[in-house]
């Protein structure tokens, strides 16, 4: 999983001599838990010696498995930022909290409307990481989308470039997949998906992709995505920056029924 800051080391610990406890208290083995949470008895080892984080539908099946209700849901809250990149932890928690949310990304789609199909893909390129950290990194990434699903989700405005409907990335079947998912996101009244036609030609965006975060009465954050790590920015001046980049990129974007329509017929044209 890469190296966790000692705030969190405590938090695995304890899910992991927890459900241990719990399951030697009902008599069970790791087989046996295995087969009443559909979960492998490999995974359960490894989450006991604190070498898999928890996500939040194993915490949830143990609860129901071993009678223990929002037991393991509580203690895994405090593991959601350690299945993300380092550097995109701090921002994860201004993602969950904002009232709305201002992305644009210039090669791929924006990772809170990926499907998981591509999101293992574009996580697969990873230096370094293994076939179980990568599903670690994919789970992570879908939980985060849950803050779409909430009954007060934050609005997101995403603006993308046409070149992220071309790349090909996962295969035709994800792609399409990816697209028609994109589509539908589009349809919710809480999401607006706009795209940069080619036509446009160079723009201000292609220099890097970048989230911004809103709540209401209090300043913005930024994070910006950088060929190294990623950057978590608070400083005024640079997020109200970053935030006309926004604006004069959105005005360079198709409207919103447009979009869609491009979206469907790239899906359609390219990816059938």
């Amino acid at each position: 999983m890469g190296s966790r800051s000692d705030p969190d080391r405590p938090a695995l610990s304890l899910f992991a001599e927890e459900l241990r406890a719990a399951r030697e208290r009902a008599g069970m083995s790791r087989e046996d838990l295995a087969a009443k949470i559909s979960y492998s008895a490999s995974l359960i080892g490894m989450v006991e010696s604190c070498r898999r984080v928890p996500q939040a539908q194993f915490a949830a099946s143990c609860d129901e498995a071993l009678g223990m209700p929002g037991t393991f849901a509580r203690i895994q809250k405090r593991l959601r930022t350690l299945s993300f990149p380092e550097s995109f932890r701090p921002f994860a928690e201004h993602e969950a909290a904002a009232t709305s949310l201002r992305t644009f990304e210039h090669s791929l789609v924006p990772g809170l409307l990926q499907t998981a199909g591509y999101a293992r893909a574009v996580l697969a390129t990873r230096p370094n990481t293994t076939e179980d950290e990568v599903e670690d990194l994919v789970a992570a990434r879908l939980e985060r989308q849950a803050v779409l699903d909430r009954d007060s989700p934050p609005l997101l405005w995403s603006v993308t470039d046409e070149a992220v409907l071309h790349r090909p990335v996962g295969g035709k079947e994800v792609m399409r997949a990816q697209l028609l998912h994109l589509a539908e996101m589009a349809d919710r009244p809480n999401v607006t998906v706009q795209v940069i036609p080619y036509s446009a030609g160079a723009h201000s965006g292609l220099l890097g992709a970048f989230v911004i975060a809103d709540f209401g009465g209090a300043p913005g954050i930024a994070y910006l995505e950088t060929a190294a790590e990623g950057e978590t920015v608070e400083e005024p001046s640079v997020v109200a920056q970053v935030a006309l980049i926004f604006d004069t990129l959105r005005s360079e974007a198709l409207p919103r029924t447009a979009s869609r329509d491009l979206i469907l017929k790239v899906a359609e044209e390219r990816w059938t």
